[in-house]
């Protein structure tokens, strides 16, 4: 009966990469969300505010700014851009009339499922040229990305 096998040790090379994988990583995923950039319809913020819109349902121009980190003014500016082209309208709030809610609109939801479907269909089509090989090792890696996504 064969020695059960033990770890091997880490060698100066895998200490390298170990500490290159960090810069490589934030590197490539900048990359790759710029490349999506390219593709998106509406400006950054513009889409932001309209994809947590579009998931979590109304909020007030506070919470969106919060989340965007920005200044609620800067908000209220992109806010009136998107309600100019008719994809959010503006709400009393219905627990305080002093407070202001914003909503998509119907309009608002087929541009951001169009701005998604074009996104995803760059992104199916750069996976597509992929080996299964490739494909099922990518699957492999975003698991793990989702795993560093919720870690402390």
């Amino acid at each position: 009966m064969p020695a059960p096998a033990h770890p091997t040790a880490a060698t100066p090379q895998d200490h390298m990469v170990a500490e290159r994988l960090p810069t490589e990583l934030r590197i490539v995923l900048g990359r790759l969300m710029r490349r999506l950039r390219g593709v998106h319809r509406f400006p950054l913020t513009q889409a932001a505010v309209l994809g947590r819109l579009d998931r979590e349902g109304e909020q007030s121009i506070g919470a969106l700014a919060a989340y965007e980190s920005v200044r609620p003014q800067s908000m209220s500016q992109t806010i009136c851009e998107l309600e100019a082209e008719g994809l959010v309208q503006r709400r009393a709030d219905a627990s305080d009339a002093r407070r202001t809610q914003v909503a998509i609109t119907t309009r608002g939801r087929a541009a951001v499922e169009a701005d998604r479907a074009a996104r995803e269909g760059w992104l199916g089509e750069a996976i597509a040229r992929l080996s299964d090989e490739e494909q099922r090792t990518l699957q492999q890696a975003v698991e793990l990305l989702k795993r560093l996504t919720e870690a402390d």
